[in-house]
Order: structure tokens, then C-alpha cells, then sequence
């Protein structure tokens, strides 16, 4: 049994049915969030989908990581393809009652990768020069610029922990935003999917320092409010995958 699955009480929704197909760990994250108004976000969203609200106001989430041990089971990993550093700009949606994830972009190192999510997850991934640095502290230095393209698409963050780890109490803001067992994404004939995973609860550390999106959210006519954002960070979890199946 893979090791994520030996913790489950805490998902809120069973176990999916079937084998997981894919393994990763999810490892070093910085979670930054910023309140936005669901109406803000609706074009942005496939009508299929309920923009998640947490006490009258949806976010908008970027989360610089490092994928390692990404692998279809039974595979092992595969040296230069089953680790690279990721970037995801995210927003909050439910469909039949299940809080998942949509995401807007996703940046990654990885041109293998990057051709995988795009052909068999219908995920909007993008080719990425990024550098990750996480030092003894746990703080995090991160640099993201998208290739290709005519819009310099960059992102930044320098950030530190500032207290010590918990796991997010139920029905809080923090749990809200992280604790999230499956994305959402759509095929290219318009076509809905739900993808589920299962982890562990995330062990957060609050978290202070600064944060560079602007550049990032611009491409989807999104301006982040002046207000320092609520920042996270994570050492990761280890995560198993199902492959994504059509809803609706």
C-alpha cells in the first residue's frame, strides 16, 4: 500500500474507486493567496463549475513547488523526467459537492512533463526557466519566467516561515485553500474532467516575505489587490493519483 494511503479520515469525500495510476511528492511549497470576488473570476471558470466563496469572497492562489517521484504505476522513477520544479496559478471551484481546483496556468521546467498534462490531464501547462531554492530554515527563493510567447509571464518570492507547523483545523480558512483532494480541467472540445488525488493534511507553517504575481495573473485580466498576501509554507506531502474522469 502506498504510504499516503494509510492516512483517509480526514478526506471529505471516499476514496475513489480503482487503483491509483500515478505516484509524486509534492515537496517545498509556498501556498500565496489573495481574496478576489467570485464575480471577478466567473469568465475564467467553465459554466459547469461553482466558484468556491470562504466567508463571502473567493482567492486566487500561486504556488511555486517541486514535483519529485512522478511516475505512472508501476514505473520507478526515471532519472531527468520524475523531478523538476512547478508552478501553478489556481482558483477555488465544487462541482457535486467536491471542492477542487482549476487551474488558470501551470509552469514547469519539464518539457516531458509538460506534453504528459497537456495530452492526458488537459491541463494548461507551460515551458518554464525556474529556479527553486529552499534553504536550512525552510525559506524559499523562487524565479519563474515563462518561455516562448510575447508576454513576459514572471514570477518571484522570497518568503520565510514565521511560526511553527500545524495541520488546518476543519472548516477554516487555511483548509479551505489547501485541503483540496481533486482538480478540475477541461479537453479542448469543451469537455469536463475531475482528477482525483489523496495526500496526507498538509503541514503548514505560516509564513512572511514578499511575493512578485503581477506578471503572472495579467494574462487573465486579473489585477491582485494591494494587500500583503496570506502566505504558506510546507515541506509537502506524498501524493497517489487517479486518472481524470468526464463529469457532467
Amino acid at each position: 500500500m502506498h504510504p499516503a494511503l494509510l492516512h483517509t479520515r480526514h478526506r471529505p469525500w471516499p476514496l475513489p474507486a480503482g487503483e491509483w495510476t500515478w505516484r509524486q511528492r509534492w515537496s517545498d511549497l509556498l501556498f500565496a493567496h489573495w481574496p478576489m470576488p467570485a464575480g471577478a473570476l466567473r469568465s475564467l471558470v467553465p459554466a459547469g463549475l461553482e466558484i468556491d466563496e470562504f466567508d463571502g469572497t473567493s482567492w486566487v492562489g500561486v504556488v511555486p513547488f517541486r514535483m519529485e517521484g512522478v511516475s505512472r504505476r508501476p514505473l520507478p522513477d526515471l532519472p531527468g523526467l520524475s523531478a523538476f520544479p512547478e508552478l501553478n496559478l489556481r482558483l477555488y471551484v465544487t462541482r457535486d459537492k467536491r471542492p477542487g481546483v482549476w487551474f488558470l496556468s501551470l509552469d514547469a521546467t519539464s518539457s516531458a512533463a509538460v506534453w504528459a498534462a497537456r495530452t492526458f490531464f488537459h491541463l494548461p501547462y507551460h515551458r518554464a526557466a525556474i529556479e527553486h531554492r529552499t534553504c536550512a530554515d525552510g525559506s524559499i527563493r523562487f524565479r519563474s519566467e515563462r518561455l516562448g510567447g510575447r508576454r513576459a509571464v514572471r514570477c518571484r518570492a522570497d518568503v520565510a516561515p514565521d511560526g511553527p507547523v500545524a495541520v488546518a483545523e476543519r472548516g477554516s480558512l487555511e483548509a479551505f485553500l489547501t485541503e483540496r483532494y481533486c482538480l478540475y480541467a477541461r479537453r479542448s472540445d469543451g469537455a469536463l474532467f475531475r482528477c482525483e488525488v489523496h495526500h496526507e493534511p498538509w503541514p503548514l507553517r505560516p509564513a512572511r516575505g514578499s511575493i512578485g504575481a503581477e506578471a503572472l495573473v495579467a494574462p487573465h485580466g486579473l489585477l491582485l489587490p494591494g494587500t500583503p498576501p496570506l502566505l504558506h509554507l510546507t515541506s509537502g506531502v506524498d501524493v497517489v493519483v487517479w486518472s481524470p474522469r468526464r463529469v457532467g
